[in-house]
């Protein structure tokens, strides 16, 4: 069973928030809807839901925008061309950073959870 996201579930995923007063910044993500074909949630009662390989696709999109600092027209162009098929062997590429950032970020999380389950017990880890 897929998982979907609505879109402020998937702005507050990505880190668009307003830092004022906290809420997501979903036309970010009704922005890039126009730009990247590549990003197409389904409507359901008016309301957007992304698919799980969409939700990859706005991180590597954020990735590269945000991080990378590349305009639209070269997101676009990286993800047209499917660059990461040209990069591999290239160890500064784009999709090389992107994947090392991912690797990290998941392996922070592990380790923020093991310290927790010591700190706390397993019963009271969440």
């Amino acid at each position: 069973m897929k998982k979907f996201l609505s879109i402020s579930e998937l702005s507050n995923l990505l880190g668009l928030i307003n830092k004022k007063n906290k809420k997501p910044l979903n036309h970010i993500l009704r922005y890039w809807e126009k730009e990247f074909h590549q990003m197409k949630p389904k409507v359901i009662n008016r309301r957007r839901y992304y698919p799980e390989n969409q939700v990859e696709t706005a991180k590597l999109i954020k990735f590269l925008i945000k991080d990378r600092g590349l305009t639209i027209k070269g997101t676009k162009n990286f993800l047209k061309n499917n660059t990461n098929k040209l990069d591999d062997d290239n160890l500064d590429s784009l999709n090389t950073i992107y994947f090392k950032k991912k690797l990290k970020d998941k392996s922070k999380l592990i380790l923020e959870k093991i310290n927790r389950i010591k700190k706390h017990g397993k019963k009271n880890s969440y």
